[in-house]
């Protein structure tokens, strides 16, 4: 009925991590984002939300996070109609310098102060939501 996807509002130094998402990507490509990605269908499992996150932003920024805790969950359809439900986990970056290591998910990384996620007039409203949650929580 739904896919779910999940995604990190990963947090250092008083920055948050944003990725240009890739233009091969079929939805929302070219555009700014919070890492993350889908879950994948895994039969009986536990705490896949957490499992998936961390395994996303390895493989598409290569660094290791902890400390995730629920911010916000929200539900869109994509550009090809597929329904979502999006869950977003606030996380202390850990080890490993993000660089844009999944070529075909990934573009560019850049780490933005809260405010400078705010007042950025080409950022969604959702994001920015998701970021003003997140930063009440540091």
């Amino acid at each position: 009925m739904f896919a779910v996807n999940v995604e990190g509002a990963i947090h250092r130094n008083g920055k948050w991590l944003l990725i240009r998402r890739s233009e091969k990507e079929e939805h929302a490509g070219g555009s700014l984002s919070l890492v993350g990605g889908q879950c994948d269908i895994e039969g009986f499992s536990s705490d896949i939300l957490e499992r998936t996150l961390e395994r996303e932003i390895f493989e598409e920024v290569g660094c290791e996070v902890s400390g995730l805790n629920y911010v916000n969950s929200s539900s869109f359809v994509t550009d090809s109609g597929v329904n979502v439900i999006d869950i977003v986990f606030i996380c202390h970056h850990r080890t490993g310098e993000p660089f844009a290591k999944s070529a075909d998910e990934v573009d560019e990384v850049l780490w933005m102060t809260t405010n400078e996620i705010l007042v950025h007039e080409e950022l969604p409203d959702y994001l920015k939501v998701n970021i003003r949650l997140a930063d009440k929580m540091l």
